[in-house]
């Protein structure tokens, strides 16, 4: 196969949702019916169950979520398919936003019974930003959920896109039992084979009319479904793949993960439907302009989007997460590291499913690479065979809580620094330094539940127990200008981040609102690249 089919069979996309609308859960039953996995394991590790497969991080499996966005490979159907998880807590939103840049589509996946909800929005617009097709999965049909033609209708009004259905659900809660494929004009029956979602769900297709699947519902079911499928078919959205690929409709499926009802249709749909590798932004070095890089064209480049500490914690080594954006990379490949000016050699490349790694001979545009990391790589930075343009830098944003953060046992000195250092590479947590006035380094992160985490791993991974002191700062921005002529409040601090920018931490909005208003000729932004 040449390297051109290679990458035209290519599907990387990432998994969106709010939090609990079931997207881990989705992609275990994706590892299942590839044949990954010969059994699904649990979201939630209750006793004698397994946890998640994507969830490789202890907390994670403790808890039940996903706190870091993992990266999976393995084929499907003839297609090879890069899956990225994300977190889909606010808290960790940082991680999931860089993750979206590495993706070529995304899923959206909607709890039945709560709809559009408030995280779901943020990240449907952070694909919009970036053009990324979605398809929208309505999850849960198997417990008590909203009528889908109301869910329908929030999608569109909610999140401004026209959603079009490509199947309908055939009841719903305990009388979910299949769906019908718009497309084949087909109903698509379901039945359990082990409890728990544990194997494929069997699955039978009939005609509409066919008195056999018929004969097996309540006929307010039948009334409803004949109902529904008259409206979609008078008022519905029609759909095409050239709209669907422009952003300007969502595909929406209906389906319950646990059960597996649904399932592979989507799946199957998702194949067919989802892109091939696009091609990526990036800046010229000599002219500066903006040029698109083609996934097939031209020879091997990628870049950083992620990077995790710990991951073999026999080894206690970083790994570099790199999107391969075109070519094709194979192993000991020596690349041009555009930052440093210099060449690397990409001597142990992985593939990753959860925590465990498979060795790597070659890889194409499209694919997530795993590489050690010894210090080289920081999150962002661009590798490539031929050089001559850097991808666009991601997006940090601004931490909005803050605090000092110490070892509880002062021996423990050492091993604390290093920690830090490694998830302050990852971006987990941000380091600022007071100008002026002040001591020590300040932690600074986007939600609450981010010190938790670092405080974990402190624990879990580097052994340290550490005391947390919160600061009286409630947001924070960028300041652009002068140092030497801003005036700021007595209540503010103003401080440098690692990169040595400036960054002012403010007690309230209120106190940020009255900096700006005093200082005309400086500007406060939220985000940086």
């Amino acid at each position: 196969m040449t390297s051109a089919q290679e990458i035209e069979r290519r599907r990387t996309f990432a998994i969106i949702s709010h939090p609990d609308a079931g997207k881990t859960t989705l992609t275990e039953k994706l590892l299942l019916y590839s044949g990954l996995l010969h059994t699904a394991g649990v979201v939630r590790a209750r006793k004698g169950r397994k946890s998640a497969v994507s969830d490789w991080m202890s907390m994670e499996q403790e808890r039940g979520i996903s706190i870091t966005a993992s990266a999976m490979q393995f084929p499907y159907k003839g297609a090879i398919v890069n899956v990225l998880d994300t977190p889909g807590h606010a808290d960790f939103s940082v991680d999931t936003y860089r993750t979206l840049t590495a993706a070529d589509c995304a899923i959206m996946v909607i709890d039945a019974a709560k709809g559009v909800e408030k995280q779901t929005r943020k990240l449907f617009e952070a694909c919009r930003l970036r053009k990324i097709p979605v398809l929208t999965l309505i999850n849960k049909m198997d417990m008590p959920a909203r009528m889908p033609l109301d869910l329908m209708d929030e999608v569109e009004k909610v999140l401004g896109i026209q959603a079009s259905p490509l199947n309908w659900p055939i009841g719903t809660g305990s009388g979910f039992c299949g769906v019908y494929d718009v497309r084949q004009q087909k109903v698509l029956r379901f039945s359990k084979q082990a409890t728990g979602g544990a194997l494929k769900a069997e699955v039978h297709a009939y005609e509409l009319n066919d008195p056999v699947w018929r004969g097996t519902l309540q006929q307010n079911d039948i009334e409803q479904l004949t109902d529904d499928l008259e409206l979609l078919g008078a008022a519905g959205n029609p759909f095409s793949r050239e709209t669907f690929l422009q952003g300007n409709v969502t595909p929406v499926f209906f389906a319950s993960a646990l059960t597996n009802f649904g399932v592979e249709p989507f799946f199957d749909a998702f194949i067919e439907l989802a892109p091939m590798p696009r091609a990526y932004p990036a800046d010229t070095w000599q002219k500066k302009e903006e040029i698109a890089v083609d996934p097939i064209k031209t020879p091997f480049s990628g870049y950083v989007f992620k990077l995790q500490a710990n991951m073999d914690r026999r080894h206690r080594d970083s790994m570099a997460f790199i999107r391969i954006c075109s070519g094709k990379f194979e192993k000991d490949m020596v690349v041009r590291h555009h930052r440093l000016q210099r060449e690397v050699r990409l001597s142990r490349p992985h593939g990753m499913v959860a925590g465990e790694r498979t060795t790597v001979d070659e890889a194409y545009a499209g694919d997530i690479l795993g590489v050690i990391n010894p210090g080289v790589f920081t999150i962002g930075d661009t590798i490539s065979l031929s050089g001559g343009f850097d991808y666009k830098p991601l997006p940090q944003f601004q931490p909005e809580i803050f605090a000092r953060l110490q070892p509880k046992d002062i021996g423990k000195r050492k091993s604390f620094d290093k920690g830090v250092q490694h998830l302050a590479d990852e971006g987990a947590v941000q380091l600022l330094y007071p100008k002026g006035e002040g001591t020590g380094v300040i932690f600074a992160v986007v939600g609450q539940l981010q010190f938790e985490v670092m405080q974990y791993r402190l624990r879990d991974e580097y052994g340290v127990e550490t005391l947390l002191t919160p600061l009286p700062y409630k947001c924070s921005a960028w300041l652009q200008g002068s140092i030497e002529t801003f005036q700021k409040t007595t209540g503010s601090l103003l401080a440098e981040d690692r990169m040595r920018r400036p960054i002012v931490l403010f007690p309230d909005i209120w106190d940020r609102e009255y900096t700006e208003k005093q200082n005309p000729q400086h500007q406060l932004v939220d985000m940086i690249a």
